[in-house]
Protein backbone atom coordinates (compact mmCIF):
# COMPACT_ATOMS: atom_id res chain seq x y z
CA UNK A 1 0.00 0.00 0.00
CA UNK A 2 1.38 3.47 -0.74
CA UNK A 3 2.41 5.82 1.60
CA UNK A 4 0.55 9.13 1.74
CA UNK A 5 1.79 12.09 1.06
CA UNK A 6 3.50 14.18 4.44
CA UNK A 7 1.47 17.00 5.45
CA UNK A 8 2.44 19.84 6.49
CA UNK A 9 0.07 22.66 8.57
CA UNK A 10 2.04 26.14 7.49
CA UNK A 11 0.94 29.23 9.88
CA UNK A 12 1.40 32.81 9.46
CA UNK A 13 -0.58 35.77 10.52
CA UNK A 14 -0.90 37.07 6.69
CA UNK A 15 -1.29 35.15 3.67
CA UNK A 16 0.02 37.27 1.31
CA UNK A 17 3.19 38.70 0.13
CA UNK A 18 3.85 41.76 2.54
CA UNK A 19 7.02 41.31 3.89
CA UNK A 20 10.05 39.01 4.71
CA UNK A 21 8.25 36.48 7.13
CA UNK A 22 5.43 36.21 4.31
CA UNK A 23 7.89 35.65 1.31
CA UNK A 24 9.45 32.88 3.22
CA UNK A 25 6.20 31.43 4.32
CA UNK A 26 4.73 31.62 1.06
CA UNK A 27 7.94 30.07 -0.38
CA UNK A 28 8.54 27.61 1.85
CA UNK A 29 5.11 26.28 0.78
CA UNK A 30 5.56 26.39 -2.67
CA UNK A 31 8.53 25.03 -2.31
CA UNK A 32 7.37 21.86 -0.09
CA UNK A 33 4.41 21.41 -2.39
CA UNK A 34 7.07 21.05 -5.23
CA UNK A 35 8.62 18.14 -3.73
CA UNK A 36 5.04 16.05 -2.97
CA UNK A 37 4.14 17.53 0.11
CA UNK A 38 0.37 18.88 1.04
CA UNK A 39 0.51 22.20 2.64
CA UNK A 40 -2.74 23.55 4.54
CA UNK A 41 -2.06 27.12 5.40
CA UNK A 42 -3.72 28.77 8.66
CA UNK A 43 -3.74 32.42 8.86
CA UNK A 44 -5.77 35.49 9.12
CA UNK A 45 -8.84 36.89 6.98
CA UNK A 46 -7.15 39.58 4.71
CA UNK A 47 -8.95 41.55 1.59
CA UNK A 48 -5.34 41.10 -0.28
CA UNK A 49 -4.83 36.99 0.72
CA UNK A 50 -4.40 34.19 -1.54
CA UNK A 51 -6.92 31.79 -2.82
CA UNK A 52 -7.26 28.99 -0.88
CA UNK A 53 -9.94 26.46 0.07
CA UNK A 54 -8.31 26.21 3.67
CA UNK A 55 -9.58 29.76 4.27
CA UNK A 56 -12.65 28.94 5.82
CA UNK A 57 -10.84 27.98 8.94
CA UNK A 58 -8.85 31.18 8.99
CA UNK A 59 -9.62 33.63 11.66
CA UNK A 60 -11.55 37.32 11.87
CA UNK A 61 -9.36 40.12 10.39
CA UNK A 62 -7.35 42.08 13.00
CA UNK A 63 -5.08 45.37 12.14
CA UNK A 64 -3.20 45.90 14.98
CA UNK A 65 -3.64 50.13 16.02
CA UNK A 66 -6.82 50.65 14.19
CA UNK A 67 -9.14 52.65 15.30
CA UNK A 68 -11.85 50.75 16.48
CA UNK A 69 -14.30 51.78 19.01
CA UNK A 70 -14.02 50.71 22.97
CA UNK A 71 -15.86 47.56 23.04
CA UNK A 72 -13.96 46.27 19.47
CA UNK A 73 -10.83 47.10 21.36
CA UNK A 74 -11.59 45.50 24.28
CA UNK A 75 -12.18 42.23 22.18
CA UNK A 76 -9.45 42.46 20.28
CA UNK A 77 -7.31 42.93 22.74
CA UNK A 78 -8.26 39.96 24.37
CA UNK A 79 -7.42 38.07 21.00
CA UNK A 80 -4.29 39.89 20.80
CA UNK A 81 -3.45 38.07 24.62
CA UNK A 82 -5.07 34.62 23.80
CA UNK A 83 -7.56 33.98 20.65
CA UNK A 84 -10.06 31.29 21.35
CA UNK A 85 -10.60 32.08 18.01
CA UNK A 86 -8.20 30.86 16.74
CA UNK A 87 -7.60 27.67 19.21
CA UNK A 88 -11.14 26.69 18.16
CA UNK A 89 -10.04 27.01 14.32
CA UNK A 90 -7.07 25.15 14.10
CA UNK A 91 -8.32 22.19 16.31
CA UNK A 92 -10.99 22.14 13.23
CA UNK A 93 -8.26 22.16 10.66
CA UNK A 94 -5.86 19.53 12.94
CA UNK A 95 -9.12 17.28 13.08
CA UNK A 96 -9.43 17.66 9.37
CA UNK A 97 -5.93 17.64 7.72
CA UNK A 98 -4.35 15.73 10.54
CA UNK A 99 -0.74 17.36 9.74
CA UNK A 100 2.47 15.86 10.04
CA UNK A 101 4.38 18.68 11.32
CA UNK A 102 3.26 22.49 11.96
CA UNK A 103 5.40 25.19 10.98
CA UNK A 104 4.90 28.67 12.10
CA UNK A 105 6.15 31.95 11.36
CA UNK A 106 4.50 35.18 12.53
CA UNK A 107 2.10 34.40 14.76
CA UNK A 108 1.78 37.18 17.28
CA UNK A 109 -1.17 39.53 17.78
CA UNK A 110 -3.69 38.14 15.40
CA UNK A 111 -3.47 34.23 15.40
CA UNK A 112 -1.32 34.64 19.18
CA UNK A 113 0.52 31.99 20.58
CA UNK A 114 -2.47 30.50 22.07
CA UNK A 115 -2.02 27.83 19.01
CA UNK A 116 0.96 26.21 19.92
CA UNK A 117 -0.59 24.34 22.92
CA UNK A 118 -2.98 22.90 20.30
CA UNK A 119 -0.61 22.15 18.80
CA UNK A 120 1.17 20.45 21.56
CA UNK A 121 -1.76 18.37 22.89
CA UNK A 122 -2.50 17.27 19.25
CA UNK A 123 1.17 15.35 19.32
CA UNK A 124 2.17 17.86 16.60
CA UNK A 125 5.40 18.48 16.25
CA UNK A 126 5.76 22.08 15.83
CA UNK A 127 8.59 24.69 14.94
CA UNK A 128 8.95 28.18 14.84
CA UNK A 129 10.56 30.58 12.55
CA UNK A 130 11.87 33.41 14.61
CA UNK A 131 11.88 36.40 12.08
CA UNK A 132 12.44 38.95 15.27
CA UNK A 133 12.78 38.83 19.02
CA UNK A 134 9.32 38.84 19.90
CA UNK A 135 9.84 35.58 22.76
CA UNK A 136 11.95 37.63 24.09
CA UNK A 137 11.55 41.58 23.52
CA UNK A 138 7.29 41.94 23.79
CA UNK A 139 7.71 44.66 21.34
CA UNK A 140 9.39 42.44 19.21
CA UNK A 141 12.47 44.43 17.86
CA UNK A 142 14.50 45.30 21.29
CA UNK A 143 13.91 49.14 20.12
CA UNK A 144 12.27 51.84 22.44
CA UNK A 145 12.13 55.47 21.72
CA UNK A 146 15.31 56.37 22.72
CA UNK A 147 17.36 53.54 20.87
CA UNK A 148 18.08 50.04 21.07
CA UNK A 149 16.92 48.71 24.50
CA UNK A 150 16.69 45.21 26.49
CA UNK A 151 15.82 46.37 29.47
CA UNK A 152 12.98 43.95 29.55
CA UNK A 153 15.34 41.44 30.32
CA UNK A 154 15.14 38.99 33.35
CA UNK A 155 11.10 39.43 32.71
CA UNK A 156 10.88 43.32 33.72
CA UNK A 157 8.66 43.70 30.87
CA UNK A 158 7.11 46.84 32.41
CA UNK A 159 9.29 48.48 30.90
CA UNK A 160 7.43 48.23 27.16
CA UNK A 161 4.44 50.24 28.82
CA UNK A 162 6.93 52.23 30.71
CA UNK A 163 8.55 53.75 27.26
CA UNK A 164 5.48 53.19 25.36
CA UNK A 165 7.10 50.87 22.85
CA UNK A 166 3.94 49.60 20.84
CA UNK A 167 3.05 53.31 18.57
CA UNK A 168 3.76 55.42 21.39
CA UNK A 169 0.80 54.20 22.87
CA UNK A 170 0.30 53.01 26.35
CA UNK A 171 -2.89 51.48 25.60
CA UNK A 172 -1.12 49.18 22.89
CA UNK A 173 2.15 48.84 24.65
CA UNK A 174 -0.14 47.73 27.89
CA UNK A 175 -1.68 45.26 25.70
CA UNK A 176 1.34 43.33 24.45
CA UNK A 177 3.29 43.56 28.28
CA UNK A 178 -0.19 41.40 29.27
CA UNK A 179 0.53 39.18 26.17
CA UNK A 180 4.29 38.66 27.23
CA UNK A 181 3.03 37.82 30.95
CA UNK A 182 0.67 35.60 30.23
CA UNK A 183 2.64 33.53 27.55
CA UNK A 184 5.59 33.38 29.75
CA UNK A 185 3.27 32.16 32.68
CA UNK A 186 1.95 29.66 30.36
CA UNK A 187 5.26 28.40 29.00
CA UNK A 188 4.04 29.07 25.43
CA UNK A 189 7.32 29.07 23.42
CA UNK A 190 9.51 27.50 25.75
CA UNK A 191 6.99 24.09 26.56
CA UNK A 192 4.96 24.03 22.71
CA UNK A 193 7.62 24.63 20.65
CA UNK A 194 10.01 21.50 19.58
CA UNK A 195 12.68 23.82 17.51
CA UNK A 196 12.96 27.40 16.37
CA UNK A 197 14.66 27.69 13.24
CA UNK A 198 16.21 30.99 13.25
CA UNK A 199 18.05 32.75 9.98
CA UNK A 200 20.64 34.61 12.29
CA UNK A 201 23.27 33.11 14.60
CA UNK A 202 23.11 37.09 16.23
CA UNK A 203 19.42 36.11 17.36
CA UNK A 204 20.11 32.43 18.89
CA UNK A 205 23.08 34.19 20.73
CA UNK A 206 21.00 36.90 21.28
CA UNK A 207 18.30 34.56 22.84
CA UNK A 208 20.09 32.48 24.45
CA UNK A 209 21.79 35.13 26.20
CA UNK A 210 18.17 36.11 27.40
CA UNK A 211 17.42 32.87 29.05
CA UNK A 212 16.21 30.25 25.80
CA UNK A 213 17.81 26.97 25.79
CA UNK A 214 19.98 26.88 23.16
CA UNK A 215 18.74 23.32 22.26
CA UNK A 216 15.92 24.41 21.04
CA UNK A 217 17.82 26.74 18.29
CA UNK A 218 18.89 25.45 14.74
CA UNK A 219 20.41 28.03 11.86
CA UNK A 220 18.62 28.04 8.63
CA UNK A 221 19.97 31.19 6.39
CA UNK A 222 16.92 32.77 4.18
CA UNK A 223 17.40 32.10 0.56
CA UNK A 224 17.20 33.78 -2.48
CA UNK A 225 15.99 32.36 -6.19
CA UNK A 226 18.25 33.05 -8.29
CA UNK A 227 16.60 32.22 -11.29
CA UNK A 228 14.81 35.08 -11.00
CA UNK A 229 17.38 37.72 -10.77
CA UNK A 230 19.88 38.50 -14.12
CA UNK A 231 22.50 39.94 -12.54
CA UNK A 232 24.03 42.91 -13.71
CA UNK A 233 28.03 43.19 -12.40
CA UNK A 234 28.49 46.84 -14.12
CA UNK A 235 28.93 49.17 -11.56
CA UNK A 236 25.88 52.32 -11.81
CA UNK A 237 25.76 55.77 -11.02
CA UNK A 238 23.94 56.05 -7.54
CA UNK A 239 24.13 53.65 -3.97
CA UNK A 240 20.69 52.49 -3.55
CA UNK A 241 18.59 52.29 0.11
CA UNK A 242 15.35 50.27 -0.31
CA UNK A 243 13.16 49.61 2.08
CA UNK A 244 10.98 50.56 5.54
CA UNK A 245 11.47 54.47 5.82
CA UNK A 246 11.38 54.24 9.58
CA UNK A 247 13.37 55.70 12.44
CA UNK A 248 15.02 52.31 12.75
CA UNK A 249 16.83 51.68 9.31
CA UNK A 250 18.91 54.60 9.80
CA UNK A 251 18.29 56.37 6.91
CA UNK A 252 19.02 59.86 8.30
CA UNK A 253 22.41 58.87 8.79
CA UNK A 254 22.69 57.75 5.82
CA UNK A 255 21.53 60.96 3.96
CA UNK A 256 24.24 62.90 6.45
CA UNK A 257 26.39 60.30 5.03
CA UNK A 258 26.13 61.08 1.37
CA UNK A 259 26.02 64.54 2.06
CA UNK A 260 29.32 64.58 3.70
CA UNK A 261 31.03 62.85 0.59
CA UNK A 262 28.73 64.23 -2.13
CA UNK A 263 27.62 61.03 -3.57
CA UNK A 264 24.34 60.49 -5.14
CA UNK A 265 21.97 58.56 -3.44
CA UNK A 266 18.61 56.92 -4.48
CA UNK A 267 15.91 56.41 -1.87
CA UNK A 268 13.25 53.76 -2.54
CA UNK A 269 10.34 53.20 -0.37
CA UNK A 270 7.77 54.91 2.02
CA UNK A 271 6.98 55.56 5.77
CA UNK A 272 6.30 57.73 8.45
CA UNK A 273 9.67 59.10 7.61
CA UNK A 274 9.53 60.15 3.91
CA UNK A 275 8.56 64.18 4.63
CA UNK A 276 11.35 64.35 6.98
CA UNK A 277 13.80 62.55 5.11
CA UNK A 278 13.29 65.02 2.16
CA UNK A 279 13.39 67.74 4.19
CA UNK A 280 16.77 67.02 5.54
CA UNK A 281 17.93 65.96 2.06
CA UNK A 282 17.05 69.44 1.12
CA UNK A 283 18.62 71.16 4.21
CA UNK A 284 21.99 69.37 3.52
CA UNK A 285 21.72 70.00 -0.43
CA UNK A 286 22.72 66.18 -0.96
CA UNK A 287 22.40 64.44 -4.10
CA UNK A 288 19.47 62.21 -3.05
CA UNK A 289 16.23 61.17 -4.95
CA UNK A 290 13.53 59.88 -3.89
CA UNK A 291 12.02 56.77 -5.71
CA UNK A 292 9.16 56.20 -4.22
CA UNK A 293 7.38 52.62 -3.55
CA UNK A 294 9.13 50.28 -6.19
CA UNK A 295 7.84 46.55 -6.38
CA UNK A 296 8.56 43.75 -8.54
CA UNK A 297 10.22 44.19 -12.07
CA UNK A 298 10.72 48.40 -11.38
CA UNK A 299 12.28 47.29 -7.92
CA UNK A 300 14.87 44.97 -9.88
CA UNK A 301 15.85 47.87 -12.39
CA UNK A 302 16.61 49.83 -9.61
CA UNK A 303 18.93 47.20 -7.90
CA UNK A 304 20.28 46.50 -11.22
CA UNK A 305 21.08 49.87 -12.03
CA UNK A 306 22.88 50.76 -8.61
CA UNK A 307 26.42 50.80 -8.21
CA UNK A 308 25.78 49.02 -4.39
CA UNK A 309 23.33 48.88 -1.89
CA UNK A 310 23.54 50.50 1.36
CA UNK A 311 21.92 49.27 4.93
CA UNK A 312 22.13 51.76 7.52
CA UNK A 313 20.00 49.75 10.10
CA UNK A 314 20.35 51.59 13.81
CA UNK A 315 18.40 48.23 15.35
CA UNK A 316 19.26 44.66 15.26
CA UNK A 317 18.19 43.38 11.77
CA UNK A 318 17.86 39.56 11.96
CA UNK A 319 18.94 38.32 8.30
CA UNK A 320 17.96 40.98 5.60
CA UNK A 321 16.31 39.46 2.26
CA UNK A 322 17.50 42.47 0.76
CA UNK A 323 21.51 41.73 1.35
CA UNK A 324 20.52 38.08 -0.43
CA UNK A 325 18.50 39.98 -3.16
CA UNK A 326 21.11 42.38 -3.82
CA UNK A 327 23.89 39.94 -4.30
CA UNK A 328 21.72 37.71 -6.57
CA UNK A 329 21.60 40.76 -8.91
CA UNK A 330 25.30 40.99 -8.85
CA UNK A 331 25.34 44.32 -6.39
CA UNK A 332 27.92 44.48 -3.31
CA UNK A 333 26.47 45.52 0.32
CA UNK A 334 27.14 48.46 2.29
CA UNK A 335 25.82 47.32 5.72
CA UNK A 336 25.56 48.43 9.52
CA UNK A 337 27.36 46.24 11.79
CA UNK A 338 24.62 45.59 13.87
CA UNK A 339 22.59 42.35 14.61
CA UNK A 340 22.77 39.72 11.75
CA UNK A 341 24.00 42.04 8.74
CA UNK A 342 27.60 41.51 9.49
CA UNK A 343 26.68 37.91 8.80
CA UNK A 344 25.93 38.32 5.43
CA UNK A 345 29.25 40.61 4.20
CA UNK A 346 32.23 39.41 3.58
CA UNK A 347 34.38 43.21 4.40
CA UNK A 348 36.48 43.78 1.70
CA UNK A 349 34.57 41.03 -0.77
CA UNK A 350 31.44 41.44 -1.13
CA UNK A 351 31.37 44.92 0.07
CA UNK A 352 31.95 46.65 3.34
CA UNK A 353 30.98 47.02 6.56
CA UNK A 354 30.68 50.38 9.07
CA UNK A 355 29.48 51.57 12.79
CA UNK A 356 25.72 50.87 12.89
CA UNK A 357 24.42 54.55 13.41
CA UNK A 358 27.96 56.52 12.88
CA UNK A 359 28.08 58.91 9.92
CA UNK A 360 31.39 59.22 9.91
CA UNK A 361 31.73 55.71 9.86
CA UNK A 362 29.48 55.72 6.97
CA UNK A 363 30.74 58.32 4.72
CA UNK A 364 34.56 56.53 5.52
CA UNK A 365 32.70 53.54 3.75
CA UNK A 366 31.29 55.39 0.94
CA UNK A 367 34.06 56.97 0.28
CA UNK A 368 36.57 54.02 -0.07
CA UNK A 369 33.70 52.24 -2.24
CA UNK A 370 33.87 55.52 -4.27
CA UNK A 371 37.42 55.17 -4.54
CA UNK A 372 37.39 51.73 -5.95
CA UNK A 373 38.14 50.68 -9.41
CA UNK A 374 35.11 49.75 -11.36
CA UNK A 375 36.66 46.02 -12.16
CA UNK A 376 36.72 45.83 -8.27
CA UNK A 377 32.96 46.83 -7.48
CA UNK A 378 32.02 43.82 -10.41
CA UNK A 379 34.22 41.22 -8.39
CA UNK A 380 32.61 42.17 -6.01
CA UNK A 381 29.02 41.64 -7.16
CA UNK A 382 30.52 38.06 -8.72
CA UNK A 383 31.29 37.19 -5.49
CA UNK A 384 28.45 37.66 -3.79
CA UNK A 385 26.34 36.54 -6.16
CA UNK A 386 28.48 33.03 -6.18
CA UNK A 387 27.90 33.19 -2.66
CA UNK A 388 24.03 33.00 -2.99
CA UNK A 389 24.48 30.38 -5.61
CA UNK A 390 26.43 27.82 -3.05
CA UNK A 391 25.29 28.95 0.40
CA UNK A 392 21.91 30.34 0.07
CA UNK A 393 19.97 28.65 -2.72
CA UNK A 394 15.91 27.71 -2.24
CA UNK A 395 17.14 24.05 -2.21
CA UNK A 396 19.68 23.76 0.19
CA UNK A 397 16.89 25.66 2.10
CA UNK A 398 14.66 23.27 2.02
CA UNK A 399 16.65 20.38 2.79
CA UNK A 400 17.85 22.30 6.16
CA UNK A 401 13.99 22.62 7.03
CA UNK A 402 13.45 18.96 6.13
CA UNK A 403 16.33 17.83 8.06
CA UNK A 404 14.83 19.51 11.52
CA UNK A 405 11.10 18.02 10.42
CA UNK A 406 13.49 14.68 9.97
CA UNK A 407 15.02 15.25 13.72
CA UNK A 408 11.56 15.54 15.46
CA UNK A 409 10.66 12.05 13.60
CA UNK A 410 8.62 13.03 10.76
CA UNK A 411 8.29 11.46 7.50
CA UNK A 412 10.65 12.76 5.02
CA UNK A 413 9.84 11.11 1.37
CA UNK A 414 13.30 9.95 0.19
CA UNK A 415 14.34 10.95 -3.47
CA UNK A 416 13.04 15.16 -3.55
CA UNK A 417 14.51 16.42 -6.63
CA UNK A 418 18.25 18.19 -6.48
CA UNK A 419 16.58 22.20 -6.83
CA UNK A 420 13.45 23.59 -6.62
CA UNK A 421 12.28 26.23 -9.51
CA UNK A 422 10.12 28.99 -7.12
Amino acid sequence: MPLTSPKLLSINNYYYYRGGAETVFLEQNRMLEAVGWQVAPFAMRHPKNLETPWSRYFVDEIEFGEAYSFAQKVIRANKVIYSLEARSKIRRLIDDFQPDVAHAHNIYHHLSPSILGVLKSRGVPTILTLHDLKIACPAYNMLAPDGICERCKGGRVHNVVVHKCIKGSTLLSGVVMVEAVVHRLLGSYRHNVDRFVVPSRFYIDKLTEWGMPAELFRHVPNFADVSRHEPNYTPGKSFLYFGRLSREKGVPTLIRAAAATGCSLSIAGTGQQAEELQALARELNADVTFLGYLTGSALHEAVKNASAIVLPSEWYENAPMSVLEAYAFGKPVLGARIGGIPELIRDGETGLTFASGDVESLADALQRFLALPASDISEMGRRGRRWVETEFTASLYRDRILDIYKELGVRVPLGAPASVSL
